[in-house]
């Protein structure tokens, strides 16, 4: 594969493998749910879907926009701080690339933590970027955050954590080149010449080897972290 093209397959992957070992029948909310692409690998669950219904897809124009935007069929309008169900309703939870956009990040791990059963075995699993550029903005609010922050608050709310990093310094690297033709288009009014072009392909080529032979630059720098975290008693 490419280098800096795995990011979205490698969480897609990761989270209908983790989907897949959940119990079926069991009742799992998906928090920030947007356009609920993870529903499909929810067909053995009792699936609920919450977001807060706000991003257009244009938004305000700044940063990185999806341009369009459908919700799916949103079970729960709410903040994500303020859902309207008694506590320990879920025995799952699923949580992707929303706590970026959150005002308060932690206090919306409390309330994911509350709506989760407070049984042994209750799962939560969550993605967020460790660095990103500015999306969906006005809704950004954190360019990424690191295995400490996890470790640190949901320890806190009794959790154990199993994690995943997704991709390395060089995938990431690798990423931003490939937004280099859009960015100049988009920043610099120019394009690029086919010498350009031709010295970014090398650069790539260049960073899928160093890529595969990484040793452990993800602690350093990667896409983002997948986190399974299981209710302890």
């Amino acid at each position: 594969m490419v280098a800096g093209l795995s990011n979205d397959a490698n969480r897609d992957a990761w989270i209908e493998r983790q989907l897949g070992l959940i119990p079926a029948n069991k009742k799992i909310i998906d928090i920030g749910a947007g356009p609920c692409r993870y529903k499909k690998f929810c067909s053995h669950l009792d699936y609920t879907s919450q977001d807060f219904c706000q991003y257009t897809g244009t938004g305000d124009g700044q940063g990185l926009q999806s341009g369009s935007w459908d919700y799916g069929q949103i079970d729960i309008v709410s903040d994500i701080t303020d859902i309207p169900v008694d506590d320990g309703t879920f025995d799952a939870v699923i949580c992707t690339e929303v706590l970026e956009h959150l005002r308060d990040p932690i206090q919306g791990l409390r309330e994911i933590s509350r709506v989760l059963k407070r049984s042994q075995g209750a799962t939560l699993l969550l993605t967020a970027p460790f660095a990103c550029l500015t999306h969906q903005s006005p809704h950004f609010y954190y360019t990424g955050f690191s295995e400490h922050f996890y470790t640190t608050h949901l320890s806190h709310l009794g959790f154990d954590l199993e994690i995943e990093e997704n991709g390395n310094f060089f995938e990431c690297l690798a990423q931003e080149i490939h937004r280099l033709p859009g960015m100049a288009a988009r920043f610099c009014n120019a394009g690029l010449s086919d010498n350009m072009i031709g010295t970014l392909r090398g650069l790539l080529d260049c960073l899928g080897e160093l890529s595969a032979r990484d040793t452990g630059s993800s602690k350093l720098l990667s896409h983002g972290l997948h986190i399974r975290a299981v209710r302890r008693l």
